[in-house]
């Protein structure tokens, strides 16, 4: 059976399993929200570092100044080290500034 989920045919027995291995692909990503814009990578890599193993962490940048934007993205290398870091850092303060923390959804424009 093939299956269409996020823009991408996928081959598989049931759509419950081809949907479910798309969606165990994006939790261990979190998007953070709402952050200074004086907030540096190193700030905010240490800042979310205590709640497991980063594989990735980018505060995304205007192209032209290169500030960061109020917003980034974490990647851990497990689900549970995600959601203990969304549940922990959701709705605190860091750098004055009242952030947000939730589940990283997809693009499926940027996948082949």
């Amino acid at each position: 059976m093939w299956a269409r989920v996020l823009g991408r045919r996928i081959r598989c027995s049931s759509l419950d399993r081809a949907t479910n291995m798309v969606q165990r692909r994006f939790i261990s990503e979190i998007f953070v929200s709402r952050l200074s814009y004086y907030t540096t990578d190193e700030e905010f890599e240490k800042t979310f570092s205590r709640f497991g193993d980063i594989k990735e962490a980018r505060l995304i940048r205007d192209a032209r100044t290169q500030r960061p934007k109020g917003y980034g993205f974490i990647a851990y290398a497990s689900d549970a080290e995600a959601k203990k870091a969304m549940k922990a850092m959701d709705g605190r303060i860091l750098c004055g500034r009242l952030i947000f923390v939730e589940l990283a959804k997809s693009n499926p424009t940027s996948q082949s």
